[in-house]
């Protein structure tokens, strides 16, 4: 069994999503062979070096737990924790990919991806995406004291938040050109991705060909999301 989660937007701000979580990764995904977090596992992440906070020592504890009990996990990084690195990876044995990563399941061919990149039609936030997954300013950001980037990753949550109010809620979905080109390029039959909240199954055509859009729920003091059994996908939660 393989389960997929995404947009748990993990904060000691969220307590009852927390709890959620570690029960998840002691109960549920231990029945399986392999997690895959798509995106978004805490609200912010403002880089490795703030692995000493204790609320994201215990995450990362609990994630190394059950990497050792042979749960192999996987992460792709989403808009808010796309500073994870290799510090986070060593210390929870959670591999970070690249997205788009390609899955077989079963006879089905499958991409992953946080889904951030196939909203096209917000302009202003792919500018910003474009600029903050640009080395050379992670690199500068990761440069400043730790207190300092807390500050300025409260600040633009506030600004995303306000920003959202005024954009149009079709704005902020995917694109369905970009979605129809990520199948193309990926030859996939099958997508699985969250960053939208918006959790539903889309059946659609490409090209005269028949493609499934699997979308991730966000979570909300409870354990949510898809798993494959070997035989078919399904939702949990």
């Amino acid at each position: 069994m393989i389960h997929f989660i995404s947009d748990l937007h993990l904060s000691p701000e969220t307590p009852a999503t927390t709890e959620a979580f570690l029960a998840f990764l002691s109960g549920e995904a231990r029945k399986g062979q392999a997690l895959w977090i798509l995106g978004d596992l805490f609200e912010y992440w403002t880089g490795d070096d703030d692995l000493g906070d204790p609320f994201n020592a215990r995450i990362a504890d609990a994630l190394a737990a059950l990497t050792a009990s042979g749960v192999q996990t996987r992460l792709i990084v989403g808009n808010r924790d796309f500073l994870l690195g290799a510090a986070f990876s060593e210390r929870t044995g959670a591999a970070i990919v690249s997205e788009t990563h390609a899955l077989q399941l079963g006879d089905t061919s499958a991409i992953l991806l946080h889904g951030d990149s196939l909203c096209t039609d917000d302009l202003a936030y792919q500018q910003f995406r474009s600029m903050v997954r640009n080395p050379a300013w992670q690199a500068q950001f990761r440069a400043q004291p730790l207190e300092v980037r807390h500050k300025i990753a409260a600040d633009l949550r506030a600004k995303s938040e306000m920003a959202k109010q005024d954009k149009a809620m079709d704005i902020m979905d995917v694109n369905a050109a970009a979605v129809e080109q990520a199948f193309r390029d990926s030859g996939a039959r099958l997508m699985i991705h969250g960053h939208t909240h918006r959790p539903a199954t889309h059946a659609l055509k490409v090209d005269g060909q028949a493609r499934t859009r699997a979308v991730l729920p966000d979570w909300h003091g409870q354990a949510c999301g898809l798993r494959w059994d070997g035989l078919a996908l399904s939702r949990f939660g």
